[in-house]
Parts: structure tokens; sequence; C-alpha cells
């Protein structure tokens, strides 16, 4: 038998071989394989044989697709590290990616069991005992099991107090505000955020953990506003956001994401790289900015956002960027509507599916309710009403969200209202009465009003209309709803042309112009640039009647243009996606496969430990 010197000489020639073929440009991942699986040949002792069997399973998830081979590799890690004494990192990596790698399998029924055991057994261990305890929270939010998660995380947090990782600790719970926060149990998020802030505020550690910890804190405190519809309140959390991460970004102030990490074991976690929190501000800033009704600046963004998203592809292939990629795709199609650019829109509505249908059967599932609403949106822009009305019908059957099956319902309200049929819309009427309405959002309320003076103004109800809409501009001031503003101000402007009152309908109706100028949306200025050239006309002003009409002429002529294009185009045959599979309607190709990178476990509460070598 080879003596332990020896041993230890050809070990360490074959792990750098491996290494050397592994960090080759481009990588020969084969060779670097073969070398490891050499290993075996000279019956290493077990410590060895559990460590390579690790490597190699490793080297196979992140480089290749031989799932089965890495499971088996990685299984006997697992395996043998448990019979080993004083072996706990070998032992509970192997045990964390065999997790990840049943949970890409669809097996979360084998990674549960395992990462609860390795949790038992990882108690004396900090850094690995939180990193678990993440893992498992992360599997169940998956699965929407929001209740088991949010205990695994209180859990995580007090661990973490009692071991001193005062960092973790806070991770811990704002991760848990997140899951209250997407669960929408308001009562028990505000108090905990509340209790979270003044300690950030006082963190007496590093300038980089508290930046990092606020960046997480504001992001949680945005999402809070923008998912209640307050648009204006919003405001200071987001110019704070942005702050923070100008200063994290910048190299000379800030170090890098593993020196964050670094000092005691247990804090070695980052929420999120700096690279991924940038998309996310983009993200959350999009977002604000189409709810506010400044579509250049959600394009805007956007657009930068995507820059950066590629960028990252490049290196990175994690499922976070697809699911950013996705929701401002969501967010740009909303902005095209409102601008009139419905052949835009489309194309990007398929192009959001195909992100949806080349990613894990899941990230579909998680999308599908907002694609066919936005594809019913789609098709009420195109005034193909009765497909708008199958996509959101579709879209309430397939949602448990409480806005987005709010928004859908009011958006039905709507199609019913144009096609007449009053049976239908009084249907709805539970689910949209704004003052019993189920969402928390206070746009959404406002919407419902607005819903609401629509019926009254396709029944001459005037009166109730009235009343209706001007609860719908208080609202809309209230938090810088600009679009609603408009909306309301033009429906006011034509209730008081009906009336005959074309003082008081000129006085709703230039500021709705104006405002619609701005966001811009084409739609409500076409609306209102109609009813602007009646009342030029009974005011007997011949040069404005004749802007007037040229501007309306201007824009119908824009939208016909754009409605017939928006037809012709092949994308458009998504608007009869009902049932059927989403691939069957998709041209997804090679190229279009590959662009969006190999989408993997989302990683939106495990936190991401410092980099090391593989090896």
């Amino acid at each position: 038998m080879a003596s332990t010197s020896s041993q230890d000489a050809w070990y360490l020639a074959l792990l750098g071989l491996a290494e050397h073929f592994r960090v080759s440009t481009p990588p020969n991942i084969r060779m670097c394989v073969q070398c490891l699986q050499t290993v075996f040949t000279f019956k290493p002792p077990p410590r060895v044989e559990a460590r390579t069997h690790l490597q190699l399973g490793n080297i196979l998830v992140l480089y290749t697709k031989n799932v089965d081979l890495a499971r088996s590799h990685l299984e006997q890690a697992w395996s043998l590290s448990q019979n080993i004494a004083a072996f706990d990192d070998i032992k509970y990596e192997s045990a964390s990616l065999l997790a990840e790698l049943y949970e890409q399998q669809n097996q979360t029924n084998l990674a549960k069991p395992l990462l609860r055991k390795t949790i038992e057994m990882s108690q004396q261990n900090v850094f690995w005992h939180c990193r678990l305890l993440f893992q498992l929270a992360q599997i169940h939010s998956n699965e929407r099991d929001y209740l088991s998660a949010c205990g695994l995380l209180g859990v995580g947090a007090d661990y973490a107090h009692i071991s001193g990782a005062q960092y973790s600790r806070l991770l811990f719970t704002l991760s848990k505000c997140m899951l209250l926060l997407i669960d929408k149990k308001f009562n028990e998020l505000h108090p905990l955020l509340a209790q979270v802030g003044p300690i950030i505020d006082n963190w007496q550690g590093s300038l980089q953990q508290k930046e990092y910890l606020k960046i997480f804190f504001l992001v949680l405190q945005v999402c809070q506003c923008l998912m209640s519809g307050q648009v204006k309140s919003v405001k200071p959390y987001l110019k704070q956001l942005q702050q923070s991460i100008q200063t994290i970004t910048q190299p000379n102030l800030m170090p890098s994401d593993e020196d964050v990490s670094a000092g005691n074991s247990g804090d070695m976690f980052v929420w999120m790289s700096k690279e991924h929190l940038c998309v996310l501000v983009y993200v959350v800033t999009v977002m604000h900015s189409m709810q506010a009704g400044y579509m250049d600046k959600a394009q805007k963004y956007t657009e930068k956002a995507f820059l950066q998203i590629e960028k990252l592809k490049l290196s990175d292939n994690r499922s976070i960027l697809t699911s950013f990629h996705i929701l401002l795709l969501e967010h740009l199609i909303l902005c095209r509507l409102v601008m009139g650019q419905k052949g835009q829109a489309i194309r990007e509505v398929a192009t959001a599916a195909q992100l949806c249908a080349a990613g894990p059967p899941r990230l579909l599932a998680a999308h599908s309710a907002q694609l066919h609403t936005l594809l019913g949106l789609y098709a009420m822009s195109m005034n193909s009403m009765e497909a708008a009305e199958a996509q959101l019908n579709v879209a309430l059957r397939s949602t448990t969200d409480r806005e987005l099956w709010t928004f859908a319902n009011l958006n039905l309200a709507i199609v019913y209202l144009r096609m007449k049929r009053e049976g239908d819309f009084n249907k709805l009427i539970e689910n949209i009465n704004p003052e019993t309405l189920p969402s928390h959002s206070h746009s959404l309320r406002a919407a419902a009003f607005y819903v609401q003076g629509l019926q009254c103004f396709f029944q001459a109800r005037y009166n109730e209309a009235k009343r209706y809409l001007r609860e719908t501009l208080k609202m809309a001031n209230a938090e810088d709803l600009n679009r609603l503003t408009s909306c309301s101000l033009v429906l006011l402007g034509h209730i008081f042309l009906s009336l005959g009152n074309s003082r008081e309908a000129m006085n709703m109706v230039t500021p709705a112009m104006q405002l619609a100028s701005k966001i811009p949306d084409v739609h409500i200025q076409l609306w209102a640039s109609a009813i602007l050239k009646d009342l030029y006309r009974m005011c007997g002003d011949g040069s404005r009647e004749a802007e007037a009409y040229q501007t309306h002429a201007n824009f119908s002529q824009l939208l016909m243009k754009d409605n017939y294009a928006s037809h012709q185009s092949p994308e458009h045959a998504l608007i009869t996606w009902i049932e059927q599979p989403l691939t069957s309607f998709l041209q997804l190709g090679t190229n279009n496969v590959n662009n969006l990178g190999a989408p993997s476990t989302s990683n939106m509460i495990m936190p991401t430990p410092g980099s090391s070598s593989l090896m």
C-alpha cells in the first residue's frame, strides 16, 4: 500500500490537473472529470473518496447536463461523509447541493427531509445551519407554503441571535418580511418592519453591512407602497433606495460582496449581489413610473435594466435574472398599450411567453395569469372584445392574487360596458364594488369608482357618474395617479358636454389633454381632442375647431395604422391562446432559447455565501 506522503502526492497532482482543465479557456470539462474519476482507481481513503464525489457532482451540475451522474456522485458523497468524524463541510455541502438537484428534478419530497435531517445535524456549525435553514425556507416558499417558510426564517433569526450573528439575524427577519408581503399579511408585516427599521438605522457593524440591510429594507418598503397603490407615498423610500444603490456600486467607496459577508462565520451571506440589486432597483423604479403615469421614464429605465441583464447573463444564468426580465416586460407592455404602441406590445408579450416557456414549469405557472391579463388588455385596445373577455376570464380562473383578480375584474367590467352587456356587468358588481373591494390597493379602489362612474355615464345617470368620478379624482390626486386623473377628467368633460355645459366641459377636458400629453396616453388624447372639437364648434371658434379636428385625425390615423400592423403580425395569434399548450403558439428557435440563459432555482430568499473555489 502506498505511503501517506505518496498518496498526497498523486491526489494533489490529479486535483491540480483537474483544476487546470476547469479554468482553461475554454474549460475542458471532459478532461477535468477524467482526472477526478482517476482518483478512485487508487482506492483513496474515505475522506478523499467523499470529497472527490462532491467535486465531481459539483462539476457535473455546473458544466454539464448529466444530471443522473451528478446525482449519483452527490448521493455517494453524502452517504460516505456521514460516517466520517469532523467532516462537516463536505457533509453539509453535499446535502445542500443534492437537495438543490432534487428540487430541480421536482422531487422536493426528497429535498425537504434531507435538509431537515441536515439542519438537525448542523446546529454546532453556524454557517451551515443558517444556510440550510434559508435553503429549506426557499423550497417551502417556491411551493407557496409561506407559513412553513416563515416559521423556518423565524427559527433562523432566533438561532442567529443566540449565535451572535446579528447581521444574519436581520437577513432572516427581512426575508420573513418579504414572504409576509408576498402573502399580503400586512397586519404581521407592519410591526415587524417597524421593529427592524430602527435596528438598521442604529447598526453598529460595518458600513457595508448596513447599506446592504438598508437596501433590503427599502425594497420591502417600496414594494409595500406599490402593492397598495400608494404612488406618492413611496417617493421618499424610492429616493433613499436609489441613493443607497449608488453608494454600494461605487467601487472606490464600497468593497465586494465577499468583503461584506466576511468576519463572523454565521454572517457570511448577502441577500443578492450588488449587480442583481442594481437590476432590482431598476425594476421597482419602472413599476413606480408606470403606476404614476410616467411612461417615457418607465421605458428609459427598462432599457437600462435590459442592458444590465444581458451583460450579467454572459456569466450568470440564475433564474432570478429571467424573473426580472419578465417583470420588466410585463410593465413595459402596459406602457406600450397606454402609448398606443400595440404592435410592440404584442411582440413583447410573445417575448415574455418565450421566457416563461423556456424556463422550469413553475415559471409559466407563476406568470400565466399575468400573460392572459396582458393579452386581454391588448385585445381591448384592438377592439376585439370577445377575445378580451376570454383572456380575462382565463386570468380570473388561474390567479390567486387578490390585486390581479380585482384588476382583471375591473377590465372585464369595462369590456361588458363597451359590449352593452348590462346583465353580465351586473354579475360583476360585487367583485368591483369600491366599498367592499377585496384588494388593499388604493389605486384599484380609485379605479373601481371610475368604472362605477363609467357605467352611470353609459346609462345617462350623469349626477351619479359625477359623484363617482369626483371620488376617483380625490383618490387619484392624493397619490399622484396621473392616468386615472386624466381618465376621470375627460369622462367628466364628456358628461358636461352631454349636459350642454360647455364651460365646465372645457375646464375638465383641457387639463385632461395636457396631462395625457405628458404621460403620454394616446387614447385619452384621442378622446379629449374629439370633445374639444365639439366644444370649439359650440363656441364658434373655427380655428381652434380645425386645430382640434386635425389633432383628432392625426391620433386616429396613428392608432388605425398601428392596429392594422398589429393584426398582421404573427404574434397576434396569441389572443386565441386559452387552454392549449403555450408552446404551440410560439416559435422557440434555438437562437431564442440560448439567449434566455439556462434558468435554475430562484434565489430570492436564500442568501449567497461568499464565492470559493470548486476545488
